[in-house]
């Protein structure tokens, strides 16, 4: 894949341009994009700014985070607390994405979201309050390990490191997941699967696929 040098602040306002223009796959008046990438990616930064630009161009986002969906830790930390097995396929509640998030988001449906769902330090339910997003409103859901899931995503973008750059961003204390998304890239292959990739081993200089 031919990658090209970029400003965060132009790769942002090409995304937002390119969100604006597009509409839903399925019909539902609300567009639901994804901001994949492991932790030290910082798909939660991209999230941010492009929600900024998005409301900007008079466009309702809601930006929510999958580890605000977190299972509770009798069940993510089931086989140990440095599983990297379990952390890909056991500690982000997919089932409460759909239900809470995605769901409401169908052609026909209501448009509240739950915001989020579980607080990891509590090891509880946050009892966060249902948000409204009117039609014409964007989802923008970041974290890792996103895409294969058959979430109806309408764009896609994933947040590229090479694995030493990963290793090397990712702090000693959870370094234990490298083996995580070393099998996410060999099973799901997020660069093929993503509607654009960012490449961000150095985070000054990222460079993209472009808009196609």
């Amino acid at each position: 894949m031919r990658l090209e040098a970029i400003t965060w602040e132009r790769l942002t306002e090409a995304l937002a341009e390119r969100i604006v223009t597009t509409t839903a796959k399925d019909g539902s008046p609300w567009l639901r994009v994804a901001i994949d990438g492991a932790p030290a990616a910082a798909p939660g930064e991209l999230a941010g700014r492009l929600a900024e630009a998005l409301r900007m161009r008079g466009r309702a986002v809601h930006k929510a985070g999958t580890f605000g969906f977190l299972r509770p830790a009798s069940l993510r930390l089931e086989y140990g607390r440095e599983d990297p097995d379990a952390y890909h396929d056991e500690w982000f509640d997919r089932q409460a994405l759909w239900r809470e998030v995605f769901q409401p988001l169908d052609p026909g449906g209501s448009g509240r979201v739950l915001p989020d769902l579980w607080d990891p330090p509590a090891d509880r339910a946050t009892r966060s309050a249902y948000v409204t997003l009117p039609p014409g409103g964007v989802l923008l859901l970041h974290g890792p390990l996103l895409l294969g899931h058959w979430f109806p995503f309408d764009l896609s973008v994933h947040l590229k490191l090479s694995p030493a750059a990963l290793a090397r961003r990712t702090p000693e204390g959870e370094r234990w997941t490298l083996p995580a998304f070393a099998r996410y890239e060999a099973e799901t292959r997020p660069e093929e699967a993503a509607d654009v990739v960012v490449r961000a081993d150095d985070h000054r200089r990222p460079a993209w696929s472009g808009p196609a």
